[in-house]
């Protein structure tokens, strides 16, 4: 359903800032300075599916993404569903034909949840995190390829991400449950990556706690992470390899094609790990410059504190900013010790040269003329480089997808639809929400020819 209806922002209508709420006084504000980041509001009922679009200063593709309905959507342009798969991404990942035979509308998702022990160590996880089985399904749905009965323990563990390769092979970001000497904790999920053959084979792991002492900790630090009382302690979200990029073409063999990019939502660092030796050759974070008061908006400037990101990649060659690193920033608690946050500040979207390690695009709510507030989502999220210089976000706890330019104009906006029971926000219990964890742009041409699309420009009254 299109709504043409007036709103205060360009995302969900009436978010506002619980500083600006209650900040009323001294001692409440006290109150707020204590428990920055924590508290955010929606109302109840806002429209959903697209909400702005202008075909003009828009990139039009296809949007594939996952939700609580435990379905793989695929919308146009004009928020249609023009198709979908019965089993959850997590993510939602499209198979290049390129790597695949030329097939066309083929994807990776989750086939089914383990309950078998160690399974649910995190209380309150969703199904996502408890996966026996991974697979590839075609455009029909029909299974093509699958992996998690030649797992270690006969059940996949995958999280977050898995790609497949030019050579046929898979890679995987999983758990694998097990002592780590040096824990407090007697067992945790630990992040490791496997390839996998076409025949289920583990042909390469790599293990991020058998390298600690490469990831940019102080000793003091150290001793924070293996004192962690969170068995997820590093929350791995994200993994691919580098791919062709200008860095390696000049030599510097840190971003050679088959590296890997990894990322650790809770200790805030991204690293990119040597596929030859398995060290660590590059990384980001986990401590970040200080800035003192509110983060400067000019670019470049140097990479100042990131908390709690997702879907940390380089921009594919071929597309505005080739090379650049592009990371959401989700601005949500984290980091050991866990950094401070703003009363108001809400997420970023950051370009970053990987090798200056400086700033050099952002897009932020004040970038739309909105306050920062106004876009925010404390974990999951995405953002992709368009080929004409757009950025797809996916504001992903509230199900939001939008366009912006690269001067911060929304030109194209979707609130998802698709609602689903989850334990995701919950105390201990399922709510009803909408969130997508990750939303990637789907080109014309990787349908099946002759599945529709159309674009039709809904405007909107601007705020007075």
């Amino acid at each position: 359903m299109h709504l043409n209806i007036r709103r205060f922002d360009l995302g969900k209508a009436a978010r506002h800032s619980a500083a600006q709420a209650l900040a009323s006084t001294v001692g409440t504000l006290a109150l707020l300075l204590s428990t920055a980041g924590n508290v955010r509001a929606e109302p109840s009922v806002f429209p959903t599916g697209v909400t702005r679009y202008d075909p003009a200063q828009a990139y039009g593709s296809y949007v594939i993404f996952d939700s609580p309905d435990n379905l793989t959507h695929l919308i146009d342009m004009d928020g249609h569903e023009v198709h979908r798969w019965d089993k959850p991404g997590f993510p939602a990942y499209l198979i290049d034909p390129a790597v695949n035979g030329g097939q066309r509308g083929h994807v990776l998702v989750q086939l089914e949840s383990t309950d078998q022990p160690g399974a649910g160590v995190v209380p309150g996880e969703p199904a996502a995190f408890r996966n026996k089985s991974i697979g590839e399904l075609d455009w029909d749905g029909k299974l093509v390829w699958s992996w998690g009965d030649k797992a270690p323990g006969g059940a996949a563990k995958q999280h977050h991400d898995y790609r497949r390769l030019a050579n046929g092979n898979t890679l995987v970001l999983a758990h694998w449950l097990h002592p780590i000497a040096g824990f407090t904790l007697p067992k945790l999920l630990d992040d490791v990556v496997y390839e996998v053959n076409p025949q289920g084979d583990i042909v390469w792991r790599w293990v991020v706690s058998e390298h600690l002492d490469e990831l940019g900790f102080t000793p003091e630090q150290l001793q924070l992470v293996r004192a962690s009382k969170s068995p997820d302690y590093f929350h791995l979200n994200n993994m691919n390899p580098l791919g062709p990029n200008k860095w390696a073409r000049s030599g510097d063999q840190r971003f050679n094609p088959d590296n890997i990019l990894v990322d650790a939502r809770n200790a805030n660092f991204s690293i990119i790990i040597d596929k030859k030796t398995g060290h660590v050759v590059w990384e980001l974070g986990p401590n970040y410059p200080k800035v003192e008061g509110k983060p400067s908006s000019a670019t470049p400037r140097p990479v100042d504190q990131i908390s709690g990101q997702h879907d940390v990649h380089l921009v594919e060659d071929g597309l505005p900013g080739a090379g650049n690193l592009l990371v959401f920033d989700n601005q949500g608690e984290a980091g050991y010790p866990a950094v401070p946050l703003g009363v108001n500040s809400g997420s970023r979207v950051l370009e970053i040269d990987p090798i200056t390690k400086q700033i050099v695009w952002q897009y932020t709510g004040e970038a739309s003329d909105r306050p920062g507030w106004t876009f925010y989502s404390s974990f999951i999220s995405s953002a992709r480089r368009l080929p004409n210089g757009n950025t797809l976000i996916d504001e992903g706890m509230n199900g939001r997808f939008f366009q912006v330019t690269p001067a911060g104009k929304i030109v194209w906006e979707y609130v998802s639809p698709f609602y689903g029971k989850t334990p995701v926000g919950s105390a201990g219990g399922v709510v009803t929400a909408n969130w997508a964890y990750r939303a990637t742009p789907v080109p014309y041409d990787w349908v099946p020819q002759g599945t529709p699309h159309s674009e039709n420009a809904i405007a909107l009254s601007e705020p007075r």
